[in-house]
């Protein structure tokens, strides 16, 4: 028998392992892969310590032990950077050094006008497993233990699929198809999927 997974709230000190991991989990994504395309290893882990660090507002950044697997997830009512981290932007996308760099900003507000607001949901912004650990079971431990704490406050959650070949997976966690978007510059696209409360 497998020992259980080891999951736990993320802190400031699992930060540089976290963008690691999200650096690694997306690195040929057909979405981020595309967009980042091109810009140093070092940029793109910088633009998702961004979004991690943020998310260390809330308690809802979840990790395996080591953090080969990551999921960060924003409470209802939350927001993914406070409007001060969003102006401090411009010199990461520049770090990026590519003309994708430049559409950060409209890629960002497509994905914010595609989020549906009407109902209070958790948002699971990021999961990625590290390549090293993929099927391992770990990234499924991971979102299912989440998943259970949101089925105990009867709340429903969505999330954007940036790889088709997940939408299989995320349609057995109990996500539906919601809608899709395609990013600018002839980009790739979007899926958005949707989990009712339980």
């Amino acid at each position: 028998m497998s020992p259980p997974v080891l999951i736990r709230t993320a802190t400031p000190g699992d930060i540089p392992l976290a963008a690691r991991t999200i650096t690694s989990a997306f690195e040929r994504d057909p979405v981020w892969g595309w967009a980042l395309e091109g810009a140093p290893a070092s940029a793109a882990a910088a633009w998702w310590s961004v979004a991690l660090t943020s998310a260390l507002r809330y308690p809802w950044l979840r990790v395996t032990g080591a953090c080969e697997s990551v999921a960060l997830w924003v409470p209802p009512g939350g927001t993914e950077l406070t409007p001060e981290e969003e102006e401090g932007l411009e010199p990461v996308f520049d770090a990026f050094a590519t003309e994708r760099g430049a559409l950060f900003p409209e890629i960002m507000r497509r994905f914010e006008a595609s989020h549906p607001h009407q109902e209070p949901h958790f948002y699971l912004s990021l999961w990625g497993t590290h390549e090293e650990h993929r099927g391992t079971g770990l990234g499924g431990a991971l979102i299912r233990a989440s998943l259970t704490e949101i089925d105990a406050a009867h709340l429903p959650a969505y999330l954007e699929s940036t790889n088709d070949a997940n939408l299989e997976r995320y349609a057995k966690l109990g996500f539906e198809r919601h809608g899709a978007f395609s990013l600018p510059a002839g980009g790739p696209t979007v899926t958005t999927m949707w989990r009712p409360a339980r």
